[in-house]
């Protein structure tokens, strides 16, 4: 069983560096449009404070979490972006407050479960430490949504190293999302880290097919912040060639793909 608290002091220290970047803007720059369509900066903050609540309501009391399941079934297609609309609707001070409050509580409920919990979640149910990277991943790409509106370029860090695994792990997920069979021949990934030093590697050493980079720009795939053809990732083999296309480390539809930024408006 792997340990929760390296993750997890990741994902504190990511929602940290967030945190930072967003603490002194202005009125005008919670404004400021983001990437996604129709989300501000105010809206990716409110989502993370959103998804950190019902995290600590699946971790603290699963009932309730089901009972936010059927509403999200309910509405399937608006559940999520209501919840961001109404957060992003108060004023910056309070959206901020609460998002502190809502991810030390969560990060608290996490540390204190007990081994082999299973926490119950919009798929499978999920251990404490894939709880952890789930929110550090997610933590991550819309921090990106953030920076990009921001004009700012983010160092990356070895934190990266969490999202680059679950972007291999989820692999087959990725395919079963855009209903396509995924192939039985395994992948190798290996990226460059941030540091350059070594290689971050994931899957058989002789696998027939492989996907080759540098951390960061596999978690831009993974996490659809970026195109494509605007990232130094390559792919040996068709399938993973297609994998490529289809890549997605979270939960949900894939949703519309970012313009390479040559077509951007």
């Amino acid at each position: 069983m792997s340990d929760p608290l390296p993750v997890l002091d990741d994902l504190a220290a990511e929602s940290d560096e967030l945190d930072a970047s967003v603490a002194e803007l202005s009125d005008a720059e919670w404004k400021a449009a983001t990437p996604a369509e129709g989300w501000a900066v105010a809206h990716q903050v409110a989502h993370l404070a959103w998804t950190d609540r019902a995290a600590l309501t699946a971790v603290t009391d699963p009932a309730a979490f089901d009972a936010h399941l059927a509403e999200a079934a309910a509405r399937p297609f608006t559940f999520v972006d209501e919840g961001a609309e109404a957060g992003a609707a108060l004023p910056p001070a309070a959206l901020l407050a609460g998002w502190r409050a809502d991810r030390a509580a969560l990060d608290a409920a996490l540390r204190a479960a007990g081994p082999g919990t299973r926490v119950p979640w919009y798929g499978p149910p999920m251990s404490v430490p894939s709880m952890a990277t789930a929110r550090l991943m997610e933590t991550w790409a819309h921090g990106q949504d953030v920076a990009d509106a921001l004009g700012v370029r983010r160092e990356p860090t070895a934190r990266l190293r969490h999202i680059a695994r679950l972007g291999w792990r989820t692999r087959d997920f990725a395919y079963a999302m855009n209903g396509v069979a995924a192939p039985e021949v395994s992948f190798r990934v290996e990226l460059t880290p941030p540091d350059g030093e070594g290689l971050w590697a994931y899957g058989p050493e002789d696998a027939p097919q492989r996907v080759t980079g540098p951390a960061l720009d596999f978690c831009l795939l993974v996490t659809r912040r970026a195109h494509r053809d605007d990232l130094a990732v390559l792919a040996e083999g068709a399938d993973a060639d297609r994998w490529l296309d289809l890549a997605q480390a979270f939960a949900g539809p894939p949703g519309t793909p970012r313009a390479p930024r040559g077509e951007e408006g």
